[in-house]
């Protein structure tokens, strides 16, 4: 059976971010997670980390196509 829940520290090694970056995507509420035990780990169900990357592809995918590579800048446009 797959895992369901992912601690912090596996998921700042997913995606490749510092545990604080993982800890700050999470209490911002980008990125949903809970506490559980008495201690209040946060965990993260391997779904919403998988909603959480798709959520990043489409809006990259929305930048990239807003400011396509190689295209004049402001700056330039308005040195003319």
């Amino acid at each position: 059976m797959a895992q369901r829940f992912i601690q912090l520290s596996d998921v700042s090694e997913i995606l490749d971010i510092s545990a604080t970056q993982a800890y700050a995507l999470v209490r911002s509420g980008e990125l949903a997670a809970i506490k559980v035990g008495g201690r209040g780990q946060w965990r993260v169900e391997a779904t919403e980390l998988e909603n959480y990357i798709q959520r990043m592809y489409s809006e990259t995918k929305t930048f990239v196509a807003a400011h396509p590579f190689g295209a004049p800048t402001e700056s330039a446009e308005n040195s003319s």
